[in-house]
């Protein structure tokens, strides 16, 4: 069964930085994309950066040039480390991923739990 753990949130001030990390486990064949999404109270779930297996990556237009997206594919771990944090990033975030696992290699996309960011002015 896949999993995908995140952690690395917590408290900080504005201006500071925090990394998030997400680990997916299971039968895993290939990861093809991974995704960092962002829900603040009140709001919807919005991607906010994304990575393909081959590093190209992308990122939504408020955390362009603050955040910066990675991945280690042996590992299966997405990172996000991000810096010039605001309180307006305050939010929970979720790692998803677009694998393929099992024996069959079925497609399919998955999320985690979710972390809490929390960003103090």
């Amino acid at each position: 069964q896949v999993q995908l753990v995140e952690s690395g949130g917590g408290l900080v001030q504005a201006g500071g930085s925090l990394r998030l990390s997400c680990a997916a486990s299971g039968n895993i064949v290939s990861i093809r994309f991974m995704a960092w999404y962002r829900q603040a109270p009140g709001r919807q779930r919005e991607v906010i950066a994304g990575i393909f297996s081959d590093g190209m990556s992308d990122y939504t237009q408020s955390v362009k040039g603050r955040f910066t997206i990675s991945r280690d594919n042996a590992k299966n771990t997405v990172y996000l480390q991000m810096n010039a944090l605001k309180p307006e990033d305050t939010a929970v975030y979720f790692c998803n991923a677009e694998l393929r696992s099992g024996p069959d290699a079925r497609n399919g996309n998955y999320w985690g739990q979710g972390t809490q960011v929390t960003v103090s002015s």
